[in-house]
């Protein structure tokens, strides 16, 4: 689904990814794992188009990214939800779902608000809320399912469990998993090593720009420990 191949990135004069390789299967839940200023979040600005790589080639079922803009790759059905969010705080519940309404699309799961109050059930609760009068947590949840209105076949989760409450984190995985059972593909970002082995069927070490290894999470969970 997922395919990047020696992809270098920089802000500036800064270079941030070097030569950068991992691929995510159709259907599975992939994690990048890393610490603080390992270039995680940049590669999945690079994947989205909010970086424009140095160098290197993404595809997306089978298609080159790396030269489009975010909205054209947003239509190719993938998803994003940054690290900060980014809800619409005087919108309520149901319309920054709204926003986020693409056309159904083959190959991805069909979502509906009905939907995705089944799989979010807090948000049914709160659907007239609006995004400022709600916590950090159900702000994460809504991130999650405005993205899914876009019906992505893949979808981007940047450190989702950061700040997040142990209980919420739970939550979290769970819904993460659902998300894997309707067909969806994940690619997320985190350093937390239990939240990690919770959901991931495979995992890419990053370490300073690099892929360092890639394998299952019992495979590089006592490298990750030591870096």
């Amino acid at each position: 689904m997922l395919e990047v191949s020696g992809l270098s990135a920089a802000y500036g004069r800064a270079r941030i990814l070097f030569d950068l390789s991992l691929a995510v299967r159709a259907g599975e839940v992939a994690v990048l794992l890393g610490r603080n200023g390992a270039g995680k979040s940049t590669t999945l600005k690079s994947l989205i188009g909010l970086v424009r790589p140095q160098a290197g080639e993404v595809r997306f079922a089978g298609v080159p990214i790396q030269r489009l803009q975010p909205f054209q790759i947003a239509r190719l059905g993938l998803g994003y939800v940054p690290e900060e969010r980014r809800i619409f705080t005087d919108l309520t519940v149901a319309e920054n779902l709204e926003v986020g309404r693409q056309p159904a699309r083959d190959g991805a799961p069909a979502w509906t608000p009905r939907k995705l109050y089944e799989l979010f059930p807090s948000l049914g609760r709160m659907q007239d809320r609006l995004g400022a009068r709600m916590s950090g947590g159900e702000q994460q949840m809504l991130a999650i399912a405005r993205t899914l209105m876009g019906n992505p076949r893949a979808i981007l989760l940047d450190e989702p469990s950061e700040g997040l409450a142990p209980v919420l984190a739970a939550q979290l995985a769970r819904t993460i998993r659902e998300l894997k059972g309707q067909g969806l593909t994940v690619l997320l970002c985190e350093q937390n090593l239990q939240f990690a082995r919770q959901v991931a069927d495979r995992a890419h070490l990053i370490e300073q720009g690099r892929i360092r290894r890639s394998g299952t999470l019992q495979d590089i969970r006592e490298e990750y420990r030591q870096l």
